[in-house]
């Protein structure tokens, strides 16, 4: 295999195992300061419990998101230095910003507490998650920043064949983070939610600490299904707006070959790639027109269309993505996304009405669901990203052109070799001690009896 090849599938490998923690980190710290709110406002303890068990989880989670996040910015020197190289005065901006604030923000703020139960006064210490779960979606905000940067770049000129950043505040209002950030912080509160619903399921399903995840589901099934709708909203405009920014994409998405003025939907196609054109289609007419402009006409402009238009701009070359992967992608994501819609919907139906404890197998559907949101992020961060080639740089660098040249295959096969069994066993290690936690359940003893255990402990040194 080639370099191109090598690094592509390492930094598809790392990214990819990387963002299964990212969006349950961002949306279980925001859930955990709203049940520690809870109890600072009502002195009830099964919110305490709560609030220990989940955060116990929180913390599982975010420290497999940050061993598996230090490597991101190791490959852009390792595998991607001509990368680097051309956009770094751009991209280590926003980086740098989100390693020297929102990182050690939120680093800081988890460790005080973590070590400040019972020592700290209760609305300092519901402060102090408050600010965690704020500085993890700050986190997300300014690395998407660097990310929208690739997507759409603003705030630059080009010198000396290096992009060099102008206008740092183009840089933070592109117009690109307005959807991005929204749609991934809240897929990411979708995902938490349903984590805490299927762990609540099973709990539920055991008849363990009736109480707690009662009250769990509850919060986890609004929380979830406002943020659904939340996703489903700005996808919509995310997708009006690349219409215009990054149109080839979403030809592909679509597998839309030729324009059309007004533009229909594909619900199913046949694509042959090669041929350039689909040989079965199933179609709902002036759909994608609406999808893109609101109203049911517009043109949509074809991939042959956009082909033609890239060649007059950047000269020859094939500025078409992968066709099947892509479409396929796209509709994975939106089929997850309405099977969580529905779920969450029958979730709440049947805790208002008092029969979700009954349902054994809604509780058993919902353990099986929780993987869901992680496909549909996955599957949407593929379209993303994949959606741009061959382009790593919108219109400015392509991919090839981004690649190490000093590096040689063997050693980035060397190097994605030892990233893969890396990753195998934390993955086997997040999964036992999630599972080992999950199981054991909230702490069964009372507060009085901790504080006598704590006493009792530090007794022994004096």
């Amino acid at each position: 295999m080639t370099e191109l090849i090598l690094s592509r599938l390492q930094f598809a490998v790392v990214t990819s195992y990387h963002f299964l923690f990212v969006p349950l980190t961002l949306g279980l710290g925001v859930l955990v300061a709203m049940m520690e709110t809870w109890y600072v406002r009502t002195g009830n303890e099964t919110y305490k419990k709560m609030t220990k068990f989940w955060g116990r989880l929180f913390l599982i989670n975010f420290a497999m998101g940050v061993v598996t996040g230090l490597v991101q910015e190791f490959q852009f020197g390792m595998n991607w230095s001509e990368y680097s190289r051309f956009v770094g005065d751009v991209f280590g901006a926003p980086l740098a910003v989100e390693a020297l604030v929102a990182f050690f923000l939120e680093s800081t703020f988890l460790g005080v507490w973590v070590f400040g139960w019972d020592r700290l006064p209760k609305k300092v210490h519901a402060l102090s998650i408050w600010l965690v779960a704020i500085a993890s979606n700050l986190s997300a905000l300014w690395i998407l920043i660097a990310n929208s940067f690739m997507q759409e770049p603003v705030g630059y000129s080009l010198r000396n064949g290096r992009a060099e950043m102008t206008d740092f505040l183009a840089l933070i209002t592109n117009p690109h983070i307005f959807y991005q950030f929204p749609h991934t912080v809240l897929s990411g509160f979708v995902t938490s939610a349903f984590f805490v619903m299927g762990v609540s399921a099973y709990h539920l399903l055991k008849k363990n600490h009736l109480d707690i995840f009662r009250r769990s589901f509850h919060l986890a099934v609004i929380f979830g299904l406002i943020s659904a709708f939340g996703v489903a909203g700005m996808g919509h405009l995310q997708g009006m707006h690349l219409v215009e920014a990054q149109p080839m994409k979403m030809a592909a998405a679509e597998a839309h070959w030729e324009s059309e003025n007004p533009a229909g939907l594909l619900l199913f196609a046949s694509i042959d790639e090669q041929a350039q054109k689909n040989t079965l289609e199933l179609k709902i007419p002036a759909m994608l027109s609406f999808l893109s402009y609101n109203r049911f006409t517009g043109e949509v402009k074809g991939i042959h269309e956009l082909q033609t238009a890239a060649v007059q701009q950047y000269g020859s070359g094939n500025y078409v993505p992968p066709v099947t992967s892509l479409f396929w992608s796209f509709r994975i994501m939106l089929t997850a996304g309405m099977w969580l819609l529905l779920i969450a919907f029958l979730g709440l139906f049947f805790y208002k009405s008092n029969r979700l404890e009954n349902k054994t197998w809604f509780l058993k559907l919902l353990l099986w669901t929780i993987p869901i949101p992680y496909i549909a992020n996955t599957s949407g961060w593929y379209m993303a990203e994949v959606g741009r080639q061959p382009w790593i740089v919108y219109g400015l660098q392509r991919v090839e052109a981004g690649v190490s040249t000093s590096v040689s295959a063997l050693s980035m096969l060397i190097a994605f070799t030892g990233f893969v069994l890396i990753y195998a066993v934390l993955a086997v290690a997040d999964v036992y001690l999630l599972r080992k936690f999950i199981k054991k359940g909230p702490e069964e003893a009372s507060v009085e009896e901790a504080q006598k255990r704590e006493i009792k402990g530090a007794s022994l040194w004096t």
